[in-house]
């Protein structure tokens, strides 16, 4: 099976950065779309941006800009560079990856444990 790990989380002051990262390993024939999404406190989860293998990429509008997603499809990992945070970024960040297998006839999705980022003074 693929595991995803996330890291790269962690408090800082609004108007701070950080570089979120999210690794797949395990036994897998091909890694597809990969993203990230977020849960803040008291709502539900949501998209933050995707990437295809051939760096395409969408971002939930609601980012205006301050958030570059990338991805190092030779060490299956995504990256989400955060500039700008405002509180409102609080909360846990989840990695996803779409997925196939030698015996999958499509991509199945597999999510990480998630990453918290607190935006706080």
């Amino acid at each position: 099976q693929v595991q995803l790990v996330e890291s790269g989380g962690g408090l800082v002051q609004p108007g701070g950065s950080l570089r979120l990262s999210c690794a797949a390993s395990g036994t897998f024939f091909a890694i597809g779309s990969m993203g990230w999404y977020r849960q803040g406190p008291g709502k539900e989860r949501e998209l933050v941006a995707t990437i295809t293998t051939g760096g395409r990429i969408n971002y939930a509008d609601s980012q205006e800009g301050r958030l570059t997603i990338s991805r190092d499809n030779a060490k299956n990992t995504v990256y989400l560079q955060m500039n700008s945070l405002k509180p409102e970024d609080t909360a846990v960040y989840y990695c996803n990856a779409d997925y196939k297998s030698s015996w999958s006839a499509r991509y199945l999705g597999v999510w990480g444990q998630g990453t918290l980022v607190t935006v706080s003074s």
